[in-house]
């Protein structure tokens, strides 16, 4: 895979806050430790993993150490400047970082046996396409996992200021999902759930799907 030529029109807005992402803290250490697990005990030490979405890398640099490489992208360069001094101070070299876009991530020579994407669904324009293309990517008996705010279930009143906010520089694209809307495109695209639960209707829901063998 070769970086972006031209940025992603949300580069800007994720590169500005890039600093400030990098210093926040996990607001739920229980939940996130548990998604950590969930995934960790799927993996196995030859598996070639894509990470869509990977932010300052953090869950990437994690999961390194217990599979062969990840592809870790993200439409920020500023978010990736971060991620590879991160590897860097920890001399983790199995995760190659990427800068494209979600729906710009182009298919790899060999399918990835698993595919993460957290935080990233809600923010695209078409989260059906990009299922899709995951799912694509996968080889058969390849996990998918993600963890996605569903906003029209809890927080659908920040419909009000969600436009408004992205015309000012304020917020990104807000893609306002139901639980249901997440369980069909992954269901659509041919995976089967493996596993799918939130703790709480403001919480993300943490869903891994498998693809047929």
């Amino acid at each position: 895979m070769t970086n972006l030529t031209k940025p992603h029109p949300e580069s800007r807005f994720w590169n500005r806050m890039a600093p400030g992402y990098a210093r926040s803290t996990i607001s739920d250490v229980e939940n996130y430790e548990r998604k950590l697990r969930e995934t960790a005990a799927l993996m196995r030490p030859d598996m070639q993993v894509l990470e869509i979405g990977c932010g300052t890398g953090s869950t990437a640099l994690w999961h390194a150490p217990n599979v062969a490489h990840i592809t870790a992208t993200d439409l920020s360069s500023g978010m990736l400047d971060i991620a590879r001094e991160k590897a860097r101070t920890a001399a983790i070299e199995n995760v190659t970082f990427v800068e494209a876009a979600a729906e710009d991530v182009p298919q790899p020579d060999r399918p990835y046996d698993m595919i993460m994407a957290h935080s990233l669904l809600h923010l695209v324009k078409d989260h059906r396409e990009v299922i899709t293309n995951m799912a694509n990517m996968l080889a058969p008996g390849g996990f998918l996992v993600t963890s996605t705010i569903c906003m029209s279930e809890g927080l659908s009143a920040f419909k009000l200021i969600a436009w408004p906010g992205r015309i000012l520089g304020l917020l990104p694209r807000i893609n306002f999902l139901r639980k249901r809307d997440l369980e069909d495109a992954v269901q659509d695209a041919g995976l089967k759930i493996h596993t799918c639960w939130r703790p709480g209707k403001r919480k993300a829901v943490f869903l891994i799907a498998r693809k047929p063998a």
